[in-house]
């Protein structure tokens, strides 16, 4: 059926016209409800046509639909440009300076997708009942049949995941691109732990995965939770990339829980929280500083939710912490809730080895270094009770010292690493001083106060003092 010919007549440019000098006439008076009357206004214009409107609020993006291609028609369109500059990064790269977006206050447009061609109006209000402004969309075609097939056919693709994880923040789940980029950097390969330990988690995670049917045959819930701890800097925040990675990469979509924070209290946050996560099933769960997010006045509904009288079968729960002696027993230590617990303690000697090691392989193209197994095993010796983020710093640091040409002349790549470490053992020894005089501080990696959850503090680009592992 060849909707296009028909429809080309019933979107002919002078009702256009005739639609923009009503919008401008009726929004320069009161309003009273207008979805109802820009739809009868419509019919006027259009009177052999199919009307479907819909909000910005219902999350259609009819322009985000690959299939769909768009082209203005007259007369012109009213908006309000919005300039977004970029990232300084970016722009310093030659990048553009940034971007200008439209905030529509009145357009008319054609779409064209598959065999047909719609007219498309968009109008801005404001809602006089909830003071706040609105967007309506009028979809116009001789059928409302193909209108709703369009529709349908945009929210089933909104409705996946392209390169993007689900963030929980501010009372909204929202699709995040960087947080996906950042996770997908993420390697097992670059996570040093002992071989032993890290297969067991692995084996942990995909393993939930693969055991359904184990569940069921045994009749218990199919949901899991995994608490990793330790103090900071040892591994947990790029063991929870890789983690997040490896489930994306076997289509069980990572959810990531920034914070609690709702209009309706954490109880709302929760609700909304736990069902995205029942409706996700299969998928893993992730909350980052646990002892943060969970408080005295919010642990017993959180629990309730954990529980679930509602089914969490397919639920992976990965939370992480620098002080599980503070989450109430009632959540730690009770395994139908988190069933296993993963200590990041600091690197042990052979775990040392295991990282330097790493780092020697990591530096072996380049002539400058000289990277021996004697000095391997000076530095494993001189940075024990260094957690893995100050042993990186050992190495970025000295070679960023290195980079200039006058200390590369003049000190050897074994010199300046010795000399990072007795710095950052006084600035260790230091940072611990300060703490146990101020407990109330939260320690983070190189001594500040944490103010955003690891993982999207490294998407947001908000790069820290010092590099950092974990």
């Amino acid at each position: 059926m060849a909707h296009s010919s028909q429809t080309t007549s019933t979107a002919g440019k002078p009702t256009t016209g005739a639609f923009y000098d009503f919008w401008t006439r009726q929004a320069s008076a009161q309003l009273s409800e207008p979805s109802v009357i820009c739809t009868e206004a419509l019919r006027k214009l259009h009177p052999d046509a199919a009307i479907v409107a819909f909000s910005d609020a219902s999350g259609f993006n009819l322009q985000g639909l690959p299939d769909v291609k768009t082209t203005s028609v007259e007369p012109q369109s009213i908006s309000v440009k919005t300039f977004t500059a970029a990232a300084r990064k970016l722009s310093r790269q030659g990048g553009a300076a940034g971007k200008i977006t439209d905030s529509w206050k009145f357009a008319a447009m054609k779409l064209t997708w598959e065999t047909d061609e719609f007219l498309c109006y968009v109008v801005q209000y404001v809602y006089s009942h909830q003071r706040t402004q609105l967007t309506t969309h009028f979809l116009v075609h001789n059928s409302a049949d193909r209108c709703h097939a369009l529709l349908e056919a945009t929210g089933a693709w909104q409705a996946q995941l392209h390169e993007e994880i689900l963030v929980f923040d501010e009372a909204l789940w929202q699709k995040h691109h960087g947080l996906w980029a950042e996770v997908h950097k993420a390697n097992w390969a670059d996570v040093i732990l002992k071989e032993e330990f890290k297969e067991q988690l692995m084996d942990d995670v995909e393993g939930f995965f693969d055991s359904e049917d184990l569940y069921k045959g045994l009749a218990v819930p199919w949901k899991r939770g995994i608490i990793i701890h330790g103090p900071p800097g040892n591994g947990k925040t790029i063991t929870l990339k890789a983690i997040m990675k490896t489930c994306s990469d076997r289509g069980f979509a990572p959810l990531y829980v920034k914070s609690f924070r709702h209009h309706r209290g954490d109880e709302g946050a929760m609700v909304e929280v736990f069902n995205k996560a029942r409706e996700m099933a299969p998928c893993v769960m992730v909350l980052e500083d646990l002892d943060s997010l969970i408080t005295d006045k919010n642990r017993s509904f959180f629990l309730n939710q954990l529980d679930g009288l509602e089914g969490n079968d397919g639920l992976l729960l990965i939370a992480s912490t620098n002080h599980l002696e503070k989450l109430d027993v009632a959540l730690s230590g009770r395994p139908s809730r988190f069933d296993r617990k993963f200590a990041f303690d600091d690197p042990d000697e052979r775990e040392r080895t295991l990282y330097v090691k790493y780092w020697q392989k990591k530096l072996e193209s380049n002539s400058a270094v000289e990277f021996s197994d004697a000095l391997v095993e000076e530095l494993v010796s001189a940075t024990a009770g260094f957690s893995f983020a100050y042993c990186k710093e050992v190495f970025i640091s000295s070679l960023v010292l290195l980079a200039n040409p006058k200390r590369a002349m003049t000190s050897s790549f074994g010199d300046v690493t010795k000399g990072q470490i007795q710095d950052l053992r006084l600035q260790m020894e230091k940072a611990k001083a300060q703490a146990a005089a101020n407990p109330s501080t939260q320690e983070t990696d190189n001594g500040t106060q944490v103010m955003v959850p690891r993982i999207v503090r490294m998407a947001q680009g908000m790069a820290m003092a010092q590099p950092i592992v974990g």
